[in-house]
């Protein structure tokens, strides 16, 4: 007699809410804004454009968080950073929730699809008109989904975890440039990479004269009480890892990125200064 085929299991899902900030800021010597950030939430059939602060569950909706900061000559660096984010706008869409049994290796090839896409405008873009010659971007972004957020990097943005009841933060991405890999392989501190004269020379970015992109992308698990924090380097440059985590915890209000941007600001505002704040529950 055959035996009966075991019952399929259910996978369970991690439904969550969110509560997002976001803040940009000229800072004190620039004289505009390069900086550009953006809320998204989305299924298969709409997208829309979240605002400022705000909190909603993922149980229907997708939600992506980014964080571009231009580079370029005239004002084509903000022109490029205002691209990216369209783009994304369009590109996410047609990923929602794609079945696949290793999510990781799905979204993966997502978001490396994305930033071809936003590389190859930028390039086409850029060598078309005199004054968008060159323009660049980075771009950090998260996708959050039931139970993950999955993330995809280029440039000097970051994007940080603090996880529920820990204290320490975790910088997720990696810098493009020859100072992040001397403060990954230990040769200098947090202060030495800080104030070193090479800490902004990007190796890697969208658009301007690379021919090649390859993004790093992740996959880190998202549980209630998580934060998360996708910022430019306006912020990293006014504030050091122990104050990103002193002022998450203490304010747990819809003004936390203003309050992160205002901080880094008064310490620095050497550049144009962007957080966005993701707090899960």
């Amino acid at each position: 007699m055959k035996s009966k085929p075991p019952a399929k299991q259910k996978v369970k899902k991690s439904f969550a809410t969110l509560h997002w900030s976001g803040c940009s800021d000229l800072g004190r010597v620039r004289k505009n804004n390069e900086d550009a950030f953006l809320g998204l939430e989305f299924d298969a059939q709409e997208v829309f454009r979240l605002g400022k602060f705000g909190s909603a569950s993922n149980e229907k909706m997708d939600f992506a968080f980014a964080v571009c900061d231009g580079m370029g000559g005239a004002k084509s660096g903000e022109f490029a950073s205002q691209i990216a984010v369209e783009k994304i706008t369009t590109l996410l869409l047609h990923s929602f929730r794609k079945k696949t049994a290793q999510p990781g290796a799905q979204s993966g090839a997502v978001l490396k699809e994305l930033f071809y896409q936003i590389h190859r405008a930028l390039v086409y873009l850029g060598g078309s008109y005199e004054e968008t010659e060159g323009m660049q971007t980075t771009m950090s972004l998260g996708w959050f989904t039931p139970g993950w957020l999955c993330f995809g990097h280029i440039g000097d943005s970051r994007i940080y975890h603090l996880p529920a009841g820990k204290n320490e933060i975790r910088q997720l991405t990696e810098d493009d440039t020859h100072v992040g890999w001397l403060f990954r392989t230990g040769q200098i501190n947090e202060r030495e990479a800080r104030i070193h004269p090479r800490r902004n020379v990007l190796q890697k970015a969208l658009g301007g004269t690379n021919q090649f992109v390859e993004p790093q992308t992740g996959l880190v698990p998202c549980t209630s009480g998580d934060i998360f924090l996708i910022c430019s380097d306006g912020l990293v440059d006014g504030l050091y890892n122990h104050h990103f985590i002193g002022l998450l915890r203490a304010d747990t209000s819809e003004h936390c990125a203003h309050t992160l941007v205002n901080e880094a600001v008064k310490n620095s505002g050497r550049d144009n200064t962007t957080a966005l704040v993701i707090r899960v529950t």
